[in-house]
């Protein structure tokens, strides 16, 4: 079988090159005699002087919705996936031209949250609507993947599509996450707190507002008013002005530290040296930090909404997740409750066990494989 895998421009979403890279490895290794190819846009987010330069969005729209799709409907092969729903735009020339195509749908947290583009983008009307333009070309796919059971049912009530066109395959937490040697850690543990009693805090990703980084924020300011030592490791993207006012306001400087986009091993070093993670997102179409916290010993802190709730099982506390009381009586527990603390992290080594890129792999490549057949069967 050959397979075209629809890339997002590499660098521009980490998430997405950590789900095709993994998954295009793996599925070389159970398919070897299948031809895979990649293709991606020309890159836009460059650092060139001209008119194209990643300060100008003509380059941008051009790249994404005339050129890419361009390029890939020129290639013959039995399927084709594209990779992430906002690229879905690509399906709509797929179809007329009967090319056999799929789609994942990591999330439609635009449709839950509309408001998160008002720190993402100039013109967040236009934004929307590009957006929403590229998401509904899932319903010229031949079928849709959903990397967990609320992701599908948002693409059920959101883009009305038929429950039987949707699959659930869920991510893999990768093999580099593991447990580190406990003194090495110990001995990096000590360049990123103040003092060894810190019950240290650790918050991997974005800002948008779905993440709910208010309430982190919320939950540090009521450890540190109990004059109980706190510290948060907020590894990913800068605060955004109105969270670094709040930060400044409660004078949590001192109780925070920030580390923008750190290298992967520095990433792995974190999730073992943390004492918790604590994941409140109001909306996640999967969660995978939470099983990357759990691969190395974590124990997890994480909502009770949307998917995280099945992603976790009973390896995590779950919370309401704005309750900043019940998040700081969860994070003390924890602390003090040495034998709870342990059980968790024993759930979470083993949850972590069910979720691998090779399972992710082999269910894509039985969707390929029935898609394919279907379309053959109505060719016939």
């Amino acid at each position: 079988m050959k397979v075209v895998i629809v890339r997002r421009e590499a660098k521009v979403a980490f998430s997405m090159d950590v789900y095709t890279d993994n998954l295009v490895a793996e599925l070389k290794k159970i398919k070897p005699d299948w031809s895979i190819m990649e293709i991606a846009p020309k890159p836009w987010s460059d650092d060139s002087e001209n008119l194209w330069h990643s300060g100008n969005p003509i380059r941008k729209y051009y790249e994404r919705y005339l050129n890419h799709p361009r390029a890939v409907n020129q290639l013959e092969a039995d399927i084709f996936h594209i990779i992430d729903h906002t690229d879905a735009h690509v399906a709509y020339g797929l179809k007329k031209l009967n090319k056999p195509v799929i789609v994942t749908c990591h999330d439609l947290v635009q449709y839950i949250y509309p408001e998160i583009l008002k720190n993402e983008a100039r013109f967040p009307a236009f934004s929307m609507a590009a957006w929403e333009y590229s998401v509904k070309g899932i319903t010229a796919a031949d079928g849709t993947i959903a990397i967990s059971n609320n992701t599908a049912q948002d693409v059920n009530q959101w883009l009305n599509i038929d429950q039987e066109k949707i699959t659930v395959v869920p991510n893999g937490v990768g093999k580099e996450f593991y447990i580190l040697d406990p003194h090495k850690v110990a001995e990096w543990k000590q360049k990123y707190v103040e003092s060894p009693a810190e019950i240290c805090l650790l918050n991997v990703g974005s800002n948008h507002h779905r993440k709910n980084i208010e309430t982190v924020l919320k939950v540090v300011k009521a450890i540190a008013n109990l004059n109980i030592p706190i510290r948060l490791w907020k590894v990913g993207e800068d605060f955004y002005p109105e969270q670094k006012q709040y930060i400044q306001d409660h004078n949590l400087s001192q109780n925070i530290t920030l580390v923008n986009n750190p290298e992967h091993e520095a990433l792995i070093n974190f999730y073992n040296a943390a004492d918790i993670l604590l994941a409140p997102s109001l909306y996640e179409g999967f969660g995978l930090t939470i099983l990357e916290a759990m691969a190395c010993g974590t124990p997890t802190i994480t909502s009770n909404v949307s998917s995280l709730p099945e992603v976790a099982g009973d390896a995590a506390i779950l919370v309401e997740p704005t309750d900043v009381e019940g998040i700081t009586k969860a994070i003390l527990r924890l602390q003090q409750d040495t034998v709870f603390r342990q059980n968790l992290i024993d759930k979470g080594l083993a949850r972590v066990k069910e979720f691998t890129w090779k399972k992710t792999a082999e269910q894509t490549a039985n969707i390929y494989e029935k898609v394919v057949s279907a379309k053959r069967k109505v060719l016939v």
